[in-house]
């Protein structure tokens, strides 16, 4: 923790769900866990929030409720999908109304499963969702110190992909030509 700049601020938002999760994302928040001691604050303001936390199934009412917080949200950004119904849809995920996990609205980073899932859990979770900001902080930091927007990030990411794919398929390629199973006596 002591590598932490600054807290994060994380926003809890409830899709659908039984409150199964919410209950346990408060229990964090109590000082038996008191996840604040981890370095992240809660917060009620997009505007003002680094880590979205989203429990409960993503419906057709909460779509365009999830999608304005993200948008929202000041990058860097992190998003946490708490419970098994935030990560894939859940029990309720072949119900009518339930378009499924968290991921099928935002990006989702970070998937704490379970139902509900346990408070140490979720602060695991939390540690994460803190330390995967902590870097996308410093690699903004530096983006902007270069003068770089992040479309010119993603573009360099995409081309070191790239690059991966076509050094590995070559590796493959060269393994192919050269035949291993021969024995010299």
């Amino acid at each position: 923790m002591a590598n932490v700049k600054r807290s994060p601020w994380l926003l809890h938002y409830d899709g659908s769900s039984c409150n199964g999760c919410d209950i346990e994302v408060l229990a964090c928040m109590t000082p038996v866990y008191d996840a604040e001691r981890l370095g992240v604050e809660n917060t009620g303001d997009p505007m003002q929030a680094d880590i979205l936390l989203i429990t409960g199934g993503i419906n057709a009412q909460a779509e365009p409720v999830v999608k304005q917080i993200y948008d929202q949200m000041p990058r860097p950004k992190v998003v946490v999908a708490v419970g098994i119904c935030a990560c894939t849809g859940g029990v309720f995920k072949d119900a009518y109304n339930i378009k499924g996990g968290a991921d099928t609205v935002v990006p989702v980073d970070i998937y704490v499963p379970g139902c509900a899932a346990r408070p140490q859990s979720i602060i695991d979770g939390i540690i994460q969702a803190r330390d995967l900001f902590q870097k996308r902080s410093d690699e903004h930091d530096a983006m902007v110190k270069a003068g770089k927007t992040y479309e010119d990030i993603k573009r360099e990411r995409e081309e070191e992909e790239a690059e991966k794919v076509a050094e590995a398929k070559a590796e493959e390629e060269n393994r192919e030509e050269t035949p291993s199973n021969v024995r010299s006596n």
